[in-house]
């Protein structure tokens, strides 16, 4: 974690820092943070996360069985360790916060589990952002990681509010041209589920007794609308919140987007400007 910035409007904004290069198959990585009674804080990263391939054979279970070195038949492939990355959010009576981590990008070969819980108490408030890429698309790399899951709950005082389950079977990469891959599952993209957009995220607002949410769902579907290179939608949830969730052809309509609707949350809700976050 870098040193603390404090803002004009009194928040403090920090970035967490992997100090390696990525997140590798095997790697456990998980993090805790509490804030106190109305505190306000905002928590971003440098970069994306990458998410490098898993260990093991490049193979999966095919609806044939394949044969070892020894010639018996198996129907079990190989497959190394996943990643995982556990993250829980606890927010005191009055706290704030802002958490917008970078997205994702899982590499080929990749297998990520990942969770996010936020526990809010009474009288607090939060802006969470959760965005992925479908692969590493600079190097037209779409949907070749073997699994992406992710789970994200909110819990307001000690209600569960807020559910969200990501589950991605993609069609892993080989790893070399002498160990082909067979899979039973489609990639997204051909079963129409994102179609030609590569990115995609969601950024969730969460207030305890906040009392008229509709102008903030005006000012977010009005920011969805205006930004080009993305499809989205802006929804209420059934108590404390609403939530947007958006899909972008690029990472630059990506980060446009999300710096938008960031913007207006913080104006409607937290009733604070913007600010251009630090990366460095």
């Amino acid at each position: 974690m870098l040193s603390p910035l404090t803002l004009d409007d009194g928040t403090s904004y920090l970035l967490l820092l992997n100090p390696t290069g990525g997140v590798l198959g095997g790697d456990r990585l998980r993090t805790e943070i509490d804030l106190g009674e109305r505190a306000a804080v905002c928590l971003s990263t440098p970069s994306a996360t990458r998410i490098y391939r898993t260990g093991g054979r490049t193979s999966l279970p095919t609806d044939k069985p394949a044969s070892d070195h020894t010639g018996q038949r198996t129907n079990e492939s190989t497959i190394g360790p996943s990643s995982e990355i556990h993250t829980v959010l606890r927010l005191a009576t009055g706290a704030t916060l802002e958490y917008l981590p970078d997205h994702v990008i899982p590499h080929a070969g990749s297998n990520l589990r990942q969770t996010l819980r936020i526990e809010m108490q009474q009288g607090s408030r939060g802006i969470f952002l959760d965005a992925f890429a479908a692969g590493r698309v600079a190097q037209n790399e779409h949907w070749r990681f073997r699994q992406f899951d992710s789970r994200t709950e909110v819990t307001l005082r000690g209600k569960l509010i807020y559910l969200s389950r990501t589950n991605i079977a993609g069609a892993a990469q080989p790893a070399t041209s002498h160990s082909p891959l067979v899979t039973r599952h489609s990639p997204p993209s051909s079963l129409g589920c994102m179609s030609t957009y590569s990115y995609c995220a969601s950024l969730l607002i969460v207030v305890d007794s906040f009392p008229d949410w509709r102008p903030v769902l005006a000012s977010l579907r009005a920011e969805l609308e205006a930004v080009p290179g993305i499809i989205g939608g802006a929804s209420l949830l059934a108590e404390a919140g609403c939530s947007a969730r958006y899909l972008a052809s690029s990472a630059i309509a990506l980060q446009e987007a999300t710096r938008r609707l960031w913007a207006a949350a913080r104006r409607e809700v937290l009733h604070l400007p913007s600010f251009d976050p630090r990366k460095y």
